[in-house]
């Protein structure tokens, strides 16, 4: 498999940021839903911090993403039979859960200053809060990041669907040129 992407499909550095962002947005998601069900003490600050330190890293993985699409522009996409209107809402879609990426962490990170915490750095460093803690704000700021990293979570499902629909109702190559291999 080649690195960059060709006319007919991603190459292997698209692909793999592409997986690991699916993979790193499922973990995060369920680590922020389910981490108050986690034991007190050490347990759920590991899973809190494992959460933030994932949050950082979507962020991370989102700028190398764009930065690699400025440098190798993705495939010509799909002929459909919905034509243009599709290309449009895939545009807009892609568009959607890239701003989406951007926002939630960056709300995330809001919301662990708003708490007056320090934001970990993979637990090697820490950014101290630049102000101090104010629990309406951190309040409004839990429910804003939870809705952005919900409205993503079903984005990126309505994606996913998207992608099954091209390969099982309309037997294009659109899923499988994301497929490693």
């Amino acid at each position: 498999m080649q690195l960059r992407n060709s006319a007919q499909g991603y190459g292997a550095v698209a692909i793999v940021l592409h997986w690991l962002t699916v993979m790193l947005v499922v973990l995060g998601w369920l680590l922020g839903t389910f981490g108050d069900e986690l034991p007190r003490g050490a347990i759920r600050s590991t899973g809190l911090l494992a959460h933030i330190s994932i949050g950082l890293a979507i962020l991370a993985l989102l700028l190398g993403r764009i930065g690699w699409r400025l440098f190798d522009p993705a495939p010509l996409l799909e002929p459909t039979r919905l034509g243009i209107w599709l290309h449009v809402i895939a545009k807009l879609t892609h568009l959607v859960l890239y701003g989406l990426l951007i926002a939630t962490p960056i709300v995330g990170i809001l919301l662990q200053f708003a708490r007056g915490g320090a934001l970990p750095i993979l637990g090697f460093a820490e950014i101290a809060s630049p102000w101090v803690r104010d629990r309406a704000l951190a309040r409004s700021l839990i429910g804003v990041h939870e809705l952005l990293a919900n409205a993503m979570l079903v984005l990126a499902a309505v994606h996913a669907i998207a992608a099954l629909t091209h390969h099982w109702v309309w037997h294009d190559r659109t899923l499988r040129r994301m497929l490693p291999g």
